[in-house]
């Protein structure tokens, strides 16, 4: 095999620029590394400045940057895509992956309103900012992928809070929409679907909620890890998937097809 081919294979995304949300930590921080290990430009959008700089400094000064991001405010977001054509000279991939949960509680009777119109800021209005200005320099092109982190909760009930399930719903129906409409100018909007990804923001709250670390799947032997999650945003903003648009990936072991095992409210408990 000549190396001109086990390079093509190597680099999957060799020329391309992506912007990936809540790139700092967890799915964020493994997507910016697969990214630039198969040839990408990154810039690293996140709230968390030193912990952002540190990754930054971990993959290199030439394969990333990083940019203060809040999702929900959309000077930060038009700012983020603007700082990321300026240096790098385009967009090729929007991964809105900045996401937030809540603490887990008894019924919708003990849920505050400002924390679900917080987890929809971020999740949702977010995901909407990101597209809308990745779109913004993607429709000229005429190409590009949009990639959205949503959730196992996009699909089933009963595995997380009202307030993330809802937003995970919401996130799955405008990467559909938002699928149809760029799908004109040749730009490809998808989500991926984890199960629980062993992450300190989601051990912290499974701890908080009282609620056991291990995952519960149909598929054994295997542990989802946030390196999974980032070979299927790989899949998706490579050219690999250049007919793939509107879809949602799961990564869950099977844990939709049939598994009743693990669910945060108890139908034993009023």
């Amino acid at each position: 095999m000549g190396s001109s081919l086990l390079s093509a294979i190597a680099k999957r995304l060799e020329g391309k620029v992506a912007l990936i949300t809540g790139g700092a930590g967890g799915i964020g921080k493994c997507t910016a590394e697969l990214f630039c290990r198969h040839g990408a430009k990154v810039m690293i959008a996140d709230i968390n400045d030193e912990l952002a700089h540190s990754v930054c400094q971990d993959i290199g000064p030439i394969s990333a940057s990083f940019v203060h991001c809040d999702v929900t405010d959309e000077s930060d977001v038009q700012n983020a895509v603007d700082a990321t054509v300026s240096k790098y000279g385009g967009l090729h991939i929007m991964f809105n992956n900045a996401g937030i949960m809540s603490t887990p509680t008894p019924n919708i009777l003990h849920d505050d309103k400002a924390e679900f119109d917080r987890i929809f800021s971020v999740n949702v209005t977010g995901a909407f900012l990101g597209t809308k200005h990745a779109a913004r320099v993607m429709i000229p092109a005429r190409c590009g992928s949009i990639i959205n982190t949503a959730s196992i909760c996009s699909i089933r009930g009963a595995v997380a809070p009202h307030s993330y399930t809802a937003s995970k719903h919401a996130l799955q129906g405008l990467t559909k929409n938002t699928a149809v409409d760029l799908g004109r100018f040749g730009i490809r909007v998808n989500s991926v679907s984890p199960y629980v990804v062993p992450t300190p923001m989601s051990k912290g709250l499974l701890k908080a909620a009282d609620l056991p670390e291990e995952v519960y799947s149909n598929l054994k032997g295997v542990e989802l890890k946030p390196e999974d999650v980032a070979d299927a945003a790989l899949y998706l903003g490579s050219d690999e998937s250049k007919y793939v648009s509107g879809h949602n990936l799961v990564v869950d072991g099977g844990f939709s097809s049939s598994n009743t095992a693990f669910t945060i409210y108890d139908q034993r408990k009023e």
